[in-house]
């Protein structure tokens, strides 16, 4: 079965992102296009910045497609980077700050970044491999707010650039950010997406009522799609962001009534948290006008609670940082549908095949693949990663495969069922449990182990490790737990571990991983 929504207007002119930002910061200069931690910026004092940084850059012999690196918390001087290097045609890698710092090197190294800028609750993950990494510049490793050996100054390295607008001639086809995938073995895979994918997101989001006026509390982090893809087309359709560094229930309720908030992007375990303040329905949020969700499967019952509390549409988004996947559930449409992920979005051609790469029938189980209109470029540097993630239809379309399990109802619906890969989603961070399994397997006493996803009242769900020692090994469950984590970036590390004496495995030799979520999901929906 084939589910296609229509496409977008077709032929539509390509806008490079910094002639957008060009021009919303021309209809209203004196607009406060962004607030964070209490300071603010107009366009008329934000836009001159970006161009100091565009023109830095392009001193130093920077231009299309060359790449720089941030790893900061969410700021001011954050975005100021992000956008100036746009204008200059750059490509910027947004870097989580939940990586290890073996996996940064390895992703600032692949990635061929000429710089790197850091905040100072990030310097410690660059300090090990500052200076090792060919490449960037002695002088490329940059401070935004802080001073120590080693590190350019943000302020001393954009001081004395232009404040004129650095026109460059980008093509659609130019790569915009590389977002990198977590992993602990081998290259993490970068995500590259290309200006025209972009703009693609520019034109959805403005249908869900993102436009001059718009008002975007951005409470996630800028290294997540989950974020840049509502936090740049608010800017770009004329709106206001509100960043906060960190999330905070109370403060995103309080920020929310006080701004007057319309849009927001949030993950599940956000929502959970947010309705479950007990002082939740004395605030005022009538100002919203449109509440998304993304990142993992938002549960039924959190849903339900949404539309009855929370004023405003709630639309859940499911899809791919790589593009090519994408539906949209308008909770408060479709009430009856709060179990599905919706329907496929503007332009975007879903089907369902089974192992053999066959496509399914309308209620059949297997694996989503699609296609649309914003897909990525590919993985950064690995064609054979890239050519492993197409499906090729039988007249010869490119597609996308997701890893995912789903089966469509008769209306066209799309129920997600399991991930086919094992990934773990907690806390709106992916999570896969065969780089936790690589790690605990190299330590000496344990025989065999599975990873596998449970229920978190926190994180929506968590990795717990199932562990056969060897035997006389002498291993407690609190050490080895203590160990791994120690070897895991931050968002990756297990809840625990549980001894067990065997796993088991299917006749082929398969850990049965469904098998052994099942008790601790059926405890959790029986609670």
């Amino acid at each position: 079965m084939s589910q296609t929504s229509p496409t977008p207007e077709e032929n539509m002119p390509f806008v490079h992102y910094a002639e957008r930002i060009r021009a919303a910061a021309a209809r209203n200069p004196s607009l406060e296009v962004i607030k964070c931690e209490g300071e603010t910026r107009t366009w008329a004092e934000f836009l001159p910045r970006t161009n100091m940084v565009a023109n830095m850059l392009a001193s130093r012999g920077l231009g299309r497609g060359d790449m720089v690196a941030v790893l900061a918390k969410s700021s001011i001087e954050y975005l100021e980077v992000f956008l100036g290097a746009l204008q200059a045609g750059l490509c910027i890698v947004p870097l989580s700050g939940m990586a290890s710092s073996e996996q940064l090197e390895v992703m600032v190294r692949d990635s061929g970044s000429k710089l790197v800028f850091a905040s100072q609750s990030t310097r410690d993950l660059i300090e090990p491999f500052r200076g090792r990494v060919e490449g960037v510049a002695e002088d490329g490793y940059v401070a935004f707010d802080f001073a120590g050996d080693g590190w350019t100054a943000y302020e001393d390295l954009i001081k004395g650039a232009s404040t004129d607008h650095l026109y460059v001639d980008v093509q659609e086809t130019d790569p915009f950010n590389l977002i990198y995938s977590s992993g602990t073995t081998g290259v993490p895979k970068g995500i590259e997406q290309s200006q025209k994918m972009r703009s693609q997101h520019i034109l959805r989001f403005e249908a869900l009522g993102i436009r001059e006026g718009a008002v975007t509390l951005v409470s996630t982090a800028m290294y997540s799609n989950t974020t840049l893809v509502a936090l740049l087309p608010t800017l770009a359709l004329g709106g206001r962001i509100i960043v906060m560094p960190k999330f905070d229930t109370e403060k995103f309720l309080e920020i929310a009534a006080a701004e007057k908030v319309t849009h927001a992007m949030l993950v599940p375990v956000q929502y959970q948290r947010i309705l479950a303040h007990p002082d939740f329905d004395k605030y005022d949020l009538s100002s919203f006008e449109v509440k998304l969700s993304t990142s993992a499967p938002l549960r039924e019952g959190v849903k339900r609670d949404i539309i009855t509390r929370w004023p405003g549409k709630m639309i859940e988004i499911y899809g791919l940082t790589e593009g090519g996947i994408g539906t949209a559930l308008s909770c408060t449409e479709f009430p009856d549908k709060l179990a599905s992920v919706g329907k496929p979005g503007e332009g975007v051609e879903l089907r369902i095949i089974n192992e053999a790469g066959e496509q399914l029938a309308q209620g059949e189980i297997g694996e989503i693949v699609g296609r649309s209109d914003a897909m990525m470029t590919g993985y950064h540097g690995r064609q054979d990663l890239t050519e492993a993630m197409i499906w090729r239809s039988p007249e010869g379309k490119v597609f996308y495969k997701s890893g995912d399990m789903g089966r469509f109802d008769k209306d066209g619906f799309l129920f997600l069922l399991d991930r086919k890969k094992d990934m773990i989603i907690s806390g709106g961070f992916n999570i896969y449990a065969a780089d936790i399994e690589a790690e605990l397997a190299q330590h000496g006493d344990v025989a065999d182990v599975a990873v596998i996803g449970i229920p978190s009242e926190e994180w929506g769900e968590t990795p717990l490790a199932l562990v056969v020692p060897k035997d006389g090994s002498g291993l407690t469950e609190a050490g080895l737990t203590e160990w791994v984590n120690g070897r895991l970036g931050k968002t990756q590390r297990i809840s625990g571990v549980e001894f067990r004496d065997n796993l088991p495995r299917s006749t082929i030799g398969k850990v049965m991983k469904r098998e052994l979520r099942l008790p601790y999901w059926e405890a959790a929906n029986a609670s």
